[in-house]
């Protein structure tokens, strides 16, 4: 296969791991009210659940990305991949509440490895021209995996039972994985890169801790951008794993129509979103290094009438209206997470920078669901996701003044 046609075949094969990704984190979401019922368990409870998988995922980021700047990224993907879909099988055998507690946190360890080294991959394909259209296409498969979750696994759960999607799921992934060992080939560390690969490596593992850190970290924007990651973080663990429940709660819907409708408008919307995103971004970096920055700036204030309105509305027409708003700016900044992060981190430590921000991201996204939960109790939890929308707001402003700070081209 020629190489033009090859990277691009990368992204797709990346693009279902991808999928696999989120649709095996996703599925647990859609069958919270069975399991609430089946084993008697409290939303706090219920939020653990999800949480212990985004505790586990973010406090095995660094390592994942230090493993990612020192291994075959190939290695790391399809290991992940197998690793998660066995434990997604294994979820389905879960008895009590504390099997599922464990079950989800093996299940954060397996998928910490796929995006630093899937992006960090991706990268030494793709470069300055069309690295956010790449990376978004693979972003895209976040939402598809999102809505397979969500949709298929409520579906299943209505007809066969909440164990049926995680037994589908797990044994494809691993079927994938299986397939991908003879078609994903491993690059050269910063061959797409201005220069080609010449003095990008991997990183010595003599290299202490503290210095691999601080040299990841040199820019200042590298810093904004996790801080921006963070609070967005924050607002889409919300919505992921609340919004079935709220759709039940308050808009009396079923079990599978709440698992569709409380995904596949925000994911289907952050489909276009991204890739819009990333095609601006990709003509806006020609002309400046924040040119993907602004594009996230775009897409982080745009969503803060639409976060308020999903959880404040009465009306299903609205409803659907501020969730696909929220889904399409969601995707404008989710296009350029890593490739703006790129544009300011070396490449033969993109790795270590992703798996870093990623895990504080989560750290501080776990803290969502278990927040609205609290709140939820006293204010109800309308009341508590249109909070979040000052959140998007805060974030997009430091988003702001970082490029201003941190990315003139005096300091850039």
């Amino acid at each position: 296969m020629q190489a033009q046609s090859y990277r691009w075949a990368v992204v797709a094969m990346l693009w279902f791991v991808c999928v696999f990704n989120y649709a095996d984190r996703q599925a647990i979401f859609s069958v919270f009210p069975l399991l609430k019922s089946e084993m008697g368990l409290s939303d706090v409870q219920l939020s653990v659940v999800g949480s212990s998988f985004m505790w586990v995922y973010a406090l095995c980021g660094p390592f994942a990305g230090a493993l990612t700047d020192r291994f075959r990224r190939k290695t790391l993907i399809i290991g992940g991949l197998v690793f998660w879909s066995a434990v997604t099988v294994a979820t389905a055998l879960s008895q009590h509440y504390w099997h599922l507690v464990i079950l989800r946190a093996l299940q954060g360890l397996g998928e910490a490895f796929f995006f630093p080294a899937a992006m960090s991959l991706i990268s030494d394909y793709h470069g300055r021209e069309t690295r956010s259209k790449a990376m978004a296409i693979n972003q895209s498969g976040v939402y598809a995996g999102t809505i397979a979750g969500g949709a298929l696994a409520g579906l299943l759960a209505q007809v066969y039972g909440w164990r049926s999607s995680f037994y589908v799921f797990g044994a494809l992934g691993i079927v994938l994985g299986l397939v991908l060992l003879t078609l994903l080939k491993e690059p050269q560390r910063g061959q797409a890169d201005e220069g080609g690969a010449a003095g990008h490596g991997s990183i010595d593992f003599r290299e202490g801790l503290m210095n691999t850190l601080k040299r990841t970290f040199a820019h200042r924007m590298s810093l904004v951008l996790m801080s921006v990651f963070i609070g967005a973080n924050f607002v889409a663990v919300i919505f992921l794993t609340w919004m079935p429940s709220f759709l039940v709660r308050k808009f009396n819907m079923s079990l599978s129509m709440a698992g569709l409708n409380g995904t596949a408008y925000i994911q289907i919307a952050s489909v276009c979103g991204v890739m819009t995103g990333g095609w601006l971004a990709d003509r806006l970096a020609k002309k400046s290094l924040s040119g993907r920055m602004k594009t996230q700036v775009i897409g982080l204030l745009a969503g803060v009438p639409f976060i308020f309105l999903t959880g404040w509305t009465l009306s299903v027409p609205v409803l659907v209206l501020a969730m696909a708003g929220f889904g399409y700016a969601k995707g404008m900044y989710d296009a350029n997470i890593w490739a703006s992060l790129y544009d300011v981190v070396e490449p033969e430590r993109r790795g270590t920078a992703l798996g870093v921000m990623n895990s504080m991201a989560w750290l501080g996204g776990s803290a969502g669901p278990v927040a609205v939960a609290y709140a939820a109790q006293s204010l109800g939890m309308g009341f508590a996701i249109s909070m979040s929308s000052m959140v998007y707001l805060l974030v997009g402003g430091l988003m702001i003044y970082g490029i201003r700070k941190y990315m003139q081209p005096k300091t850039a």
